[in-house]
């Protein structure tokens, strides 16, 4: 059996990302539903696909797509009138397979492992796509389905997924607040944060490039300089919680290079 009708279920920035990638792909998709009554359409006028917010308009499919936030997958997947027969999956890193309710016997997840902005492009293909189904069967027909998307598909229970949403978070959701703080320290000397963009490029660039991102860590706590730790220290003095931050950081990057 093939994943032919797919109805998409919400309207975040994941949401809209999928929504093109399916439409892209010819993967099937026939309708978005989401209550948003301003970005649901929006998300179905980008993908070329029909919009509902209406639950008893929902269309039929093979399989509905939940990306919504982590917290409401249980509540969304219990309150709509989808067919029992149908696969139903989420697409959330951290919420187990059992989030689901178990009147539906066809369960999944269906984890892409990026993240994502409205409005803003990005290529599926090179997205790893993490799948866990309730059924050895499913398995298969999920998998030919995300590799209509993907290169880089793979098998990842809950509790395996949640490590790797985990590692995503460190990779991707801390760097960008650090991101923030650079700009605010450059703020306050009346500097501009687009000084630091090239930095930002050619770090994450060497960690891509790196068989190990510490191989290739630089900077005063990797060469344990205490003397540009505390004059660093000294300009964060009005701030307690981010000094804090720096020392806790600094800490555990000198910790990490003495074990290479």
């Amino acid at each position: 059996m093939s994943l032919q009708r797919i109805v998409l279920i919400g309207s975040g920035n994941l949401a809209e990302s999928l929504a093109c990638a399916l439409a892209k792909n010819d993967a099937g998709l026939v309708q978005i539903f989401a209550r948003n009554p301003r970005r649901g359409p929006e998300v179905a006028r980008r993908a070329g696909t029909a919009w509902t917010n209406d639950p008893q308009q929902l269309a039929c499919a093979d399989l509905y797509l939940i990306a919504v936030s982590d917290r409401a997958v249980a509540e969304v997947a219990a309150s709509l009138p989808i067919p029992e027969t149908a696969v139903v999956a989420h697409t959330a890193g951290c919420v187990p397979l059992d989030a689901i309710p178990a009147r539906f016997a066809r369960r999944a997840v269906f984890y892409p492992l990026q993240t994502f902005t409205a409005g803003r492009s990005v290529d599926f293909a090179d997205i790893p796509i993490f799948l866990e189904t309730s059924t050895p069967e499913l398995r298969s027909e999920l998998e030919a389905f995300a590799r209509r998307l993907s290169r880089t598909v793979r098998y990842a229970g809950s509790d395996e997924r949640a490590y790797i949403h985990l590692a995503g978070v460190f990779a991707c959701n801390f760097p960008n607040g650090l991101y923030a703080i650079a700009a605010q320290i450059l703020n306050r000397a009346n500097l501009d944060y687009r000084l630091i963009k090239p930095l930002i490029a050619e770090t994450a660039a060497k960690a891509c490039a790196a068989a190990t991102p510490a191989s290739v860590q630089t900077g005063p706590a990797v060469r344990n300089d205490l003397a540009t730790q505390a004059r660093h220290e000294a300009l964060l003095a009005d701030d307690p919680q981010l000094q804090a931050l720096y020392r806790l950081i600094s800490s555990q990057i000198w910790k990490t290079s003495k074990k290479r």
